[in-house]
């Protein structure tokens, strides 16, 4: 059963979350772009400024509509085929150009989400592992992590890229549970994208969703075992404070 961001009393959180079917809990697995921090809106603006100057659509710019539903959270070889869906070669020169703009403004602009570092230093305190697992391009995980200050709080960081499949395929994040010799049945995810859930639920792993920029209506639709507005939602910590006891 999925619970829904909302007014959720504290006994509804604790009779229907699946998370509670974790205890002991042993690992946590997190997305990047829109998880950790708010990039989607820098991800949109490099892509419009490089998409109007080549005048894709006539020019017009890409709507938050078009964003979602062929951009947040695929790999860019899906992203590539939308856009140039009969030229490869264009698609890669875009997508390198689009990135290496999307690097100069995280230098800048780059903010963790709320609750972020209360929740990484909750999961340091109990020893859990945790890997990033993403669609994004080494260069940019990297250099998010940096600045984040979270290189080395991450075991392992796995890319869509390396896998024989990207989200929304589950393969990142079983190699995510096979690099840190942990079980599915001890291990969860954090997730902003429809494409990043269903990989996860698709893993076997409760997928926690985030309502960072995508809508929750939207997110449902992949079956989340729970959402959360960012990560000092009191129905988190109602779930975390729950597995703490389970646990002991």
């Amino acid at each position: 059963m999925t619970i829904s961001s909302g007014n959720d009393s504290t006994n509804s959180v604790l009779s229907t979350c699946p998370l509670l079917q974790l205890a002991p809990l042993e690992a946590v697995l997190f997305d990047i772009d829109g998880t950790l921090c708010d990039s989607d809106p820098l991800h949109h603006h490099a892509f419009s400024v490089l998409l109007q100057e080549i005048g894709f659509n006539g020019g017009v710019p890409i709507t938050d509509e078009f964003f979602v539903e062929n951009i947040a959270g695929k790999h860019n070889e899906d992203i590539g085929r939308v856009l140039f869906p009969n030229d490869h070669e264009r698609a890669v020169k875009f997508l390198d150009d689009k990135e290496a703009m999307f690097r100069k403004l995280i230098k800048e602009k780059l903010e963790p989400i709320k609750g972020l570092y209360k929740l990484t230093k909750w999961i340091e305190e109990r020893g859990l592992k945790r890997a990033a697992v993403t669609n994004a391009p080494r260069a940019n995980a990297e250099l998010i992590l940096s600045i984040l200050g979270l290189t080395d709080f991450f075991q392992e960081l796995i890319l869509g890229s390396e896998c024989e499949r990207a989200k929304p395929f589950p393969d990142p994040y079983l190699k995510a549970l096979e690099l840190l010799k942990v079980s599915k049945e001890h291990t969860c995810v954090f997730e902003d994208s429809v494409s990043g859930i269903k990989a996860g639920v698709a893993a076997g792993l409760p997928t926690v969703g985030l309502t960072t920029r995508n809508l929750s209506e939207l997110l449902m639709k992949a079956k989340p075992a729970l959402l959360i507005t960012d990560y000092e939602d009191s129905k988190l910590w109602t779930v975390l404070d729950e597995l703490d006891k389970m646990g002991k």
